[in-house]
């Protein structure tokens, strides 16, 4: 009789140590994704922070452009967004349709991600980059061939980044 109570208490114990664990095990799952531990494992220079003018669809189709290259985007929309561009450094005459910050540096316009991931494996010791105005061959824009003059601005001042 002390063999079938101890072998009932050890399958009572053994079922429900199972139980426990598979309900556990469910609830951790039901949860929602944590989107801070999902940011933290995009590497920082493939998150990108772009502030722009809420009625810009420029600014939209650059985002979607970044997004389909591989980066995480956070858009902030800020009808001021030329106020804060000027106010990190870039040189008025060469303000671009929204300003992106990655990795520590301020990206301002249309730049190809080609260029800003050169950028990121050059790291001079610039504050950031910009392409002027709304080129129609710049991504996010309906053209595709061309030039696009893109110009370096920090503490030395302006100089020409890339002409590709």
């Amino acid at each position: 009789m002390n063999s079938k109570f101890t072998l009932g208490t050890v399958a009572a114990i053994t079922a429900a140590g199972f139980i426990g664990f598979a309900t556990f095990g469910l609830a951790e799952s039901d949860r929602a994704p944590d989107t801070d531990t999902a940011a933290i494992t995009v590497p920082a220079d493939r998150q990108m922070t772009i502030w722009r003018d809420p009625s810009c669809g420029c600014c939209d189709a650059y985002a979607d452009y970044a997004e389909e290259n591989g980066y995480h985007v956070t858009r902030i929309d800020d009808p001021d967004f030329d106020k804060r561009s000027v106010e990190v450094g870039v040189p008025e005459q060469g303000l671009g349709c929204h300003l992106a910050e990655v990795d520590g540096y301020y990206i301002n316009g249309l730049v190809p991600v080609e260029i800003i991931q050169r950028l990121m494996s050059e790291r001079p010791e610039i504050t950031g980059i910009t392409l002027p105005g709304m080129p129609t061959n710049a991504p996010g824009m309906a053209g595709k061939s061309g030039t696009l003059k893109t110009y370096a601005f920090g503490e030395d001042g302006v100089a020409v980044y890339s002409n590709e």
